[in-house]
């Protein structure tokens, strides 16, 4: 078993002696399960290291822990954990009804939640593949008092010191009103689903746009105190499902552009790891895809191109990595960035929250090249721009396109929900 602790420079995971930016599938696909094309799902989420890390197990609500079934329960789970170690996958404990503990009884036996709790702990920390565990769902907006949240935390510290439990809370109510939850968790964060109709029914917020992630991680990051924060993103939601008593209901997902700002901008304002929510709710699915019991071609059109985005070597360590000392920044209100120091590179990530196209938006603060010179130019990865010699082009010159600096600034046209992930060499 390797400890699983928390970075305090940036917030991330540090696994095996690796800083790791959590991706994770809640839920993921069925264990031992295939793609519509035959292929092995959780092979394919993982996709070589540029899929998902993390996924959800444990139990559930409608199929929660059980005294009577503990030890089946336990060899179950370790089962679906040993095949997520085997396709490189970290699993996302769910502890559901041991996730909170009733006041103990003076002289009094210990309560079902705590039993399960120390059998949970005690048969499943030594697992290799066991990542962070989950906590209440949501407890604030359930009413759930962090009373028995922080008696769980307090008694699984205990029992496993080696792996964080992270507390996921609704994207409604005031940051003041989760304070109390602070002692309850290792990591927070809120799952917040905008794409819908009407648009932002989710969030309940007067700002109906995607660019309520934004104010939703802003909002966490302040409840969390100086802890780590973790987002959850939309795949499918309830909110998006017909029902039998709202049939009006209209299905509704987020394209690649919408999930891609939506991820950074989570980034942008603090998130330092992300959760993708709904890929099991085949309501809402192509046929072929719900005889497999996920959604494939949303993973095809959306979630792989931007995990692969995400994981690739020219993004990977501006997730991992501090901020900077001395911040890049723009004078344009709607625009919104981090700027992060990962070895030679300084990377700015900047996202626009309008749905709206001005002039081109100036970007200052550039911090001279290790030998003095000025920057000159930089790239803005997963951007193209082919060799400028005349044709045939050479691939080995085909490269990220270049933005031009001068003077410790440069500009840039924003599109409606844009991203530029912008990368300086330093050396």
């Amino acid at each position: 078993m390797s400890a699983v602790t928390i970075d305090a420079s940036t917030g991330c995971l540090v696994i095996g002696g690796q800083k790791v930016f959590p991706l994770g599938l809640s839920d993921a696909p069925p264990q031992g399960g295939t793609t519509p094309d035959g292929k092995d799902a959780w092979a394919e989420i993982a996709n070589g290291g540029l899929g998902a890390n993390f996924i959800r197990t444990g139990r559930t609500l409608a199929s929660p822990w059980n005294l009577a079934q503990i030890d089946a329960q336990i060899a179950q789970e370790r089962t679906r954990m040993d095949a997520a170690q085997a396709h490189g996958l970290h699993c996302w404990l769910g502890l559901v009804n041991a996730a909170n503990l009733p006041a103990p009884t003076p002289g009094g036996s210990p309560s079902d939640p705590e039993q399960l709790l120390v059998r949970i702990t005690s048969g499943l920390k030594g697992h290799a593949a066991l990542g962070a565990y989950k906590g209440a769902d949501e407890p604030a907006h359930s009413g759930t008092p962090a009373d028995g949240l922080v008696r769980a935390r307090q008694k699984l510290k205990t029992l496993d010191p080696d792996h964080p439990i992270v507390i996921t809370q609704a994207p409604v109510g005031a940051a003041a009103d989760l304070v109390a939850y602070r002692p309850a968790f290792d990591i927070t964060g809120a799952d917040i689903y905008p794409v819908s109709y009407p648009p932002g029914e989710h969030a309940a917020l007067a700002n109906k746009d995607i660019s309520v992630v934004g104010e939703i991680t802003r909002k966490m990051v302040n409840a969390a105190g100086g802890k780590p924060v973790w987002m959850t993103l939309q795949i499918a939601w309830s909110g998006t499902i017909p029902r039998q008593q709202h049939p009006e209901i209209v299905p509704r997902f987020p394209t690649l552009l919408d999930e891609r700002f939506m991820a950074y901008q989570a980034i942008v304002n603090g998130a330092r790891g992300l959760v993708f929510f709904g890929g099991q709710f085949t309501q809402v699915m192509r046929p072929r895809d719900a005889v497999t019991g996920w959604n494939w071609t949303f993973w095809k059109l959306v979630l792989r191109p931007l995990l692969v985005e995400l994981n690739s070597p020219s993004v990977q360590p501006a997730l991992v990595a501090p901020l900077a000392p001395a911040p890049v920044t723009t004078t344009a209100t709607d625009v919104e960035l981090t700027t992060r120091r990962a070895g030679n590179f300084l990377h700015v990530i900047a996202v626009r929250r309008s749905a709206t196209t001005t002039n081109q938006v100036q970007f200052t603060g550039l911090p001279p090249r290790q030998n003095g010179a000025q920057i000159t130019s930089g790239q803005v990865m997963f951007e193209y721009a082919q060799d400028p010699l005349p044709p045939p082009v050479r691939p080995d010159k085909q490269t990220f396109r270049y933005v031009r600096a001068a003077n410790g600034g440069f500009k840039d046209w924003f599109g409606p929900h844009d991203v530029h992930v912008y990368r300086f060499n330093l050396a």
